[in-house]
């Protein structure tokens, strides 16, 4: 019917601040969006699309953001670059939740927040009806773009040295939802990288990540490995867990079960 108002809220979002675990996956080399149904059948909250690593094209990550919303069902995305074009971008296709990699300073993550939000939070550049508003510009202009500000969800990566420095004025800059960091750049960056203190070193910057979050107010993703770890995060209050890659899980589950075949 027309002028019927369908705006979709945002249910990572609203798990979150209602303090309930959000359970993901990577999703790096699946293109079909009807997976999601897979995906949300199976018990996971949300999944997180690749565009970074892997190779999803804008209208792959367009459909999966219309089959997402049709079911109340979160994507989220890491762009290839967390800058405006690409957020815009991702926004207007209906993505409200965006994972932001290698943000090193206080000013690249300003950058972030306005070009997520609109006036008077930001300075997001406007479209008319798109997927992102699910094509319902009929509510007053201003009540929609209130609405569709507080909808969008920031997750920023720290992924270098730089950025730690910095962890105090990025962690409590409004507009940044979530905390996270990236282990294998930082490593990388860290000089740790394949060395024996890696994943003790990984782990001290886990929880700086971890205590900033809970000094302002924010929450964390965490990548997990196994239900142990997803459990060591969850004791320690993150709220967003992602466990594995559907990479892993299908092949952990094929090599598992071709050697039993074959033995």
């Amino acid at each position: 019917m027309k002028g019927r108002t369908i705006l979709k809220a945002n249910p990572l979002k609203a798990g979150v601040e209602r303090g309930e675990l959000q359970i993901g996956t990577w999703v790096n080399t699946l293109r079909n969006p009807a997976l999601l149904t897979m995906f949300q059948q199976a018990g996971l909250d949300f999944i997180r699309l690749d565009m970074e690593h892997s190779s999803p094209s804008i209208e792959t990550v367009a459909n999966f953001a219309a089959m997402g919303r049709a079911l109340d069902f979160p994507v989220m995305v890491r762009p290839p670059e967390a800058n405006r074009e690409w957020i815009t971008r991702l926004l207007d296709v209906g993505i409200y939740n965006l994972h932001c990699p290698q943000v090193d300073t206080p000013e690249h993550a300003a950058e972030i927040v306005a070009a997520s939000r609109y006036t008077p939070r930001g300075s997001r550049g406007m479209a008319g009806a798109t997927p992102g508003n699910d094509f319902d510009v009929s509510i007053p202009v201003m009540d929609r773009l209130k609405f569709t500000n507080d909808q969008v969800f920031i997750t920023v990566m720290f992924e270098s040295a730089q950025a730690f420095e910095h962890i105090d004025e990025i962690a409590s800059m409004d507009g940044i939802d979530a905390l996270t960091l990236g282990p294998q750049d930082l490593a990388q960056d860290l000089g740790v990288f394949g060395e024996p203190e890696m994943n003790e070193v990984l782990d001290e910057k886990r929880m700086q990540i971890v205590e900033a979050a809970n000094k302002y107010g924010k929450t964390c993703a965490m990548l997990v490995s196994s239900a142990e770890q997803a459990r060591q995060w969850r004791d320690a209050g993150v709220l967003l867990v992602i466990y594995s890659t559907e990479v892993s899980v299908l092949m952990d589950g094929y090599e598992s079960a071709l050697a039993e075949i074959r033995s």
